[in-house]
C-alpha cells in the first residue's frame, strides 16, 4: 500500500504523515528531509549549491537513512543524527536550490522509490503523487494559507530555539512556494487524481481524522 501526501511548505504534511503511518503501522518516509540533508552536506563540505555532480557525489558518499528512536523518527547522514540541523534557517532558505537540480532529484527519487517498494508506506513531499509514486493507492494534496503556514513555522522554530520574525517567515514561505512550483524538475503541483485538503484553521487531530477517513473510504482497509 502506498499513500502519497503532497503540498507546499508547512501545510502540515510531515506531522500528518507521521500520525497516519503510526495509525496504520506503515513506514513513514520524509522526502523533504532527504533534500534538506543533501543541502546540509553540501554546505558542510563547501560545495556550491548549483554544482549538480558535486552534490550527487556527496549524497552517494554520505547516504541519508531514517531511524526510529523513542517513537521519534531521526534523520541520519552517514549514521550521524542531523534531525535538528536540517531544520535550521540556513538549510530552509537554501533547500529549494538543491531540490531544483535534476541530477539530485533523479538520484533521490530512485532511492525513494526503492524504499517504497520494500514496505507499505506513507510518503510526503512535493512531487510524490506526480513523480515518485504516480501509481500510489491514495494521493492527498494538503494546502493552507501563507499566514497560517508562517505561524506554524514560527511555533516550530521557537520550540527549537530559532527566533525568526513572523513577517520574515511569511516572505520566505511565499518565495519557497514560487520556487517549488516554478522549477523545471518535478515542480510542486497537485496530481489530477489527488484529494485536496485545506488545513487552514484546523488542528492536527481534525486534519488527521480527515486524511484517515479519505484513506479508509478509498481503500477499505
Amino acid at each position: 500500500m502506498q499513500i502519497a501526501i503532497d503540498g507546499p511548505a508547512s501545510a502540515g504534511k510531515s506531522t500528518i504523515a507521521k500520525i497516519v503511518a503510526n495509525k496504520l503501522n506503515y513506514v513513514y518516509i520524509d522526502t523533504g528531509a532527504m533534500y534538506r540533508a543533501a543541502t546540509l552536506v553540501a554546505l558542510q563540505h563547501n560545495v556550491s549549491l548549483v554544482d549538480e555532480s558535486g552534490i550527487v557525489a556527496l549524497i552517494k558518499q554520505f547516504p541519508v537513512t531514517f531511524k526510529i528512536e523513542d517513537q521519534k523518527q531521526l534523520v541520519l547522514v552517514n549514521d550521524q543524527d542531523v534531525s535538528d540541523q536540517i531544520r535550521l534557517p540556513e538549510i530552509t532558505n537554501n533547500v529549494s536550490r538543491v531540490s531544483a537540480l535534476p541530477q539530485v532529484r533523479q538520484l533521490l527519487v530512485k532511492q525513494q522509490q526503492h524504499l517504497a517498494s520494500q514496505h507499505s508506506i506513507v510518503m510526503d513531499g512535493r512531487d510524490i503523487g506526480t513523480v515518485v509514486l504516480p501509481q500510489a493507492d491514495v494521493k492527498i494534496f494538503m494546502v493552507a494559507s501563507v499566514t497560517e503556514r508562517a505561524q506554524r513555522r514560527y511555533q516550530e522554530n521557537t520550540q527549537r530555539g530559532i527566533h525568526t520574525p513572523l513577517e520574515t517567515l511569511e516572505d520566505e514561505i511565499s518565495l519557497r512556494d514560487y520556487k517549488d512550483s516554478h522549477r523545471k524538475a518535478s515542480p510542486l503541483k497537485k496530481a489530477t487524481d489527488a484529494l485536496e485538503i485545506d488545513t487552514t484553521g484546523l488542528n492536527i487531530e481534525q486534519v488527521s481524522q480527515k486524511v484517515l477517513k479519505l484513506i479508509y473510504n478509498k481503500t477499505n482497509i
